[in-house]
């Protein structure tokens, strides 16, 4: 049976009432889930994300369902991570200046959870079982110290011999770990550091020795501009171990999975050719890091990790699930060349590099609504950014939003993307949590709309009925894999969370159109810097453009998906050949270039 999902995943992301530092003690509203842990356990998939008081249960990883986690867990502490060893699934989290302790469970859902007390403090970790039964466990989440790893005894967990420092940062030969928009920001020099940190010091009113001295560093590097090295996760394939690793920050579009790959399970490591190799900086929704990397049961690779938004608050965040693999050569990669657009699932083993079978219909398209405010005006529903959206003016039930295909088209699916505006409420309840002081929403809320579709803009079907569903799901897709013919959407919403004005940010229509693929695009590909290079296309018409590239000529395992012309791609590592290929698209389908080595 075919089913389809589109990234993000389609969950009830829960909201987050956040007071940090850098808001001032304004109270930031904004949804929230990142850092996903994916497991296989006893014939179901699981996530385990941040921020959500749950966990994601799924048969088919296409229908997920969000289940409340006992309380006695760490729900309020970032970057869980679960793993299975044995008949038990392992959990734990991330808190700093306390012993974390672990948990393990035969029954996800239900438990008990058995606590097996910690001792030692650790962020963003990661627990694997080696095949000869011995135990290791990854961890690290700074931009001025490493990814750690040392063995742990099998029952106890504690530590077997000292830490080893496995993964350090080096923006200057890897462009992709640099922070920014595009990786677009190098670091600070020690003089600029000591200026920007005592401006902080006195814009917050305190002095240097109240702050601690286990967050004096992170906030040093904070300022630095050195992008944090984090999100540990290990997979063991043909004998060799590969320690992937998150890098640069959650709140840029450059978000990625790096990784490293050695003999041995601590090493030494060495950075492996194809880097990042979870990278996905464009479309409608980028970003691709501190994630995990699972097998399903007909031996297909997942690779599971954040994407953003980071407009209500930095950390307003998404998760994605792509297929990866390893090549013939043991090189670990992802595809997320077309990675927001619909994905087939079905039973059985799946290429992993097989292109969409429907194509972006909705693009620029035009948009009418009932009303709405300035600078929110419909059409940012369609220009594919999920920063901007149509804001309605009002909250009365019935708002709408319409969209006009230009002419007839075989509509497959329609992805109903609402966005979350500056929400100001009280506090449904009390502000807690660790490092990050917040409050997660505990009731569940309701999503409810109806999509209809028309030929003439007049007479109107129903596509899809939600007008008295029980669920708040704010990344929905209609899918009508037989094909509808229509030219008018018309999306109206009866019920949103809080009663707010409600935003769309994306009204994607993916279908077949009826005119000529495009040409095969002329381009340049030039590289600047040991970590930059400039690509420019000859615009022939197309709706957008596919920057792939990588170190081989069979082996572009990267990609930049854009709508203009010429891009910049920091994401280099010094040292190392690159060849590149441009495709383009349009709402008929894809056509591949030809690959070309970057000139020096």
């Amino acid at each position: 049976m075919k089913q389809y999902y589109c990234n993000p995943l389609n969950i009830d992301y829960r909201y987050q009432f956040n007071k940090s530092m850098q808001s001032h003690g304004v109270i930031e509203v904004a949804r929230e889930a990142a850092d996903p842990s994916m497991i296989f356990y006893k014939g179901k998939y699981y996530i385990f994300a941040s921020m959500t008081l749950g966990v994601w249960v799924s048969e088919d990883m296409v229908h997920w369902e969000n289940h409340k986690l006992p309380e006695n867990l760490p729900l309020y502490d970032y970057a869980p991570d679960a793993r299975v060893i044995g008949d038990y699934v392992y959990f734990c989290a991330s808190k700093r200046e306390e012993n974390c302790n672990y948990y393990r469970t035969k029954d996800i859902l239900n438990g008990p959870y058995e606590e097996i007390p910690g001792t030692f403090s650790f962020w963003d970790p990661n627990m694997f079982l080696d095949d000869d039964g011995r135990l290791y466990f990854y961890w690290g989440c700074t931009n001025t110290t490493p990814l750690w790893g040392v063995e742990l005894d099998l029952v106890s967990l504690k530590p077997i011999g000292e830490k080893k420092g496995l993964i350090y940062g080096d923006v200057y030969t890897k462009g992709y770990e640099r922070i920014g928009e595009d990786n677009n920001i190098m670091p600070v020099s020690g003089e600029e550091l000591e200026m920007r940190f005592q401006g902080f010091l006195k814009s917050k009113e305190i002095k240097e020795d109240t702050i601690s001295p286990e967050l004096l560093p992170l906030l040093k590097g904070f300022l630095s501009n050195a992008p944090y090295i984090e999100g540990a996760w290990m997979d063991k394939y043909q004998g060799k171990y590969y320690l992937q690793y998150a890098c640069n920050g959650a709140q840029y579009n450059v978000y990625a999975d790096g990784v490293y790959v050695s003999d041995n399970p601590l090493g030494p490591f060495v950075l492996a050719k194809n880097n990042p190799y979870s990278y996905k900086p464009g479309g409608f929704l980028p970003g691709a890091g501190h994630g995990s990397t699972m097998r399903d049961w007909f031996d297909n690779l997942w690779h599971s990790a954040t994407m953003r938004i980071s407009v209500n608050h930095q950390f307003e965040r998404r998760v994605g699930i792509w297929p990866a693999g390893f090549d013939s050569d043991g090189e670990l990669f992802c595809n997320q060349r077309y990675g927001d657009w619909p994905l087939r699932v079905e039973q059985g083993k799946l290429d992993p590099w097989r292109n969409p079978e429907w194509y972006l219909l909705s693009y620029n398209k035009a948009m009418t609504a009932s009303s709405y405010e300035e600078g929110k005006e419909p059409e940012r529903a369609a220009d594919e950014n999920v920063q901007t959206w149509w804001r309605a003016d009002s909250s009365q039930p019935g708002q709408w939003l319409q969209m006009d295909l230009g002419k007839e088209y075989d509509v497959r699916a329609v992805q109903i993307n609402f966005a979350d505006d500056k929400i100001e409420i009280p506090i449904p309840g009390e502000i807690r949590g660790t490092t990050q002081a917040r409050y997660i929403e505990e009731v569940d809320q309701v999503t409810r709309w109806i999509l209809e579709g028309s030929l003439d803009g007049k007479e109107y079907f129903t596509l899809e009925d939600k007008s008295k569903v029980d669920t708040n799901l704010p990344h929905d897709l209609a899918v009508k894999d037989n094909g509808i013919k229509l030219r008018f959407l018309k999306l109206t919403i009866l019920e949103i969370p809080y009663n707010q004005k409600p935003c769309i940010s994306g009204l994607r229509v993916f279908g077949i159109g009826n005119s000529e693929k495009p040409a095969a695009p002329e381009f340049s590909a030039v590289r600047v810097s040991d970590i930059d290079m400039d690509v420019t296309i000859k615009d022939n018409g197309a709706v957008g453009y596919n920057i792939l590239w990588g170190h081989e000529p069979d082996k572009l395992y990267h990609n930049y998906m854009i709508f203009d012309t010429e891009k910049r791609v920091g994401a280099l590592v010094k040292g190392q050949k690159y060849y590149v290929r441009v495709d383009a698209f349009n709402e008929s389908g894809i056509t591949e270039g030809w690959t070309t080595q970057v000139l020096q």
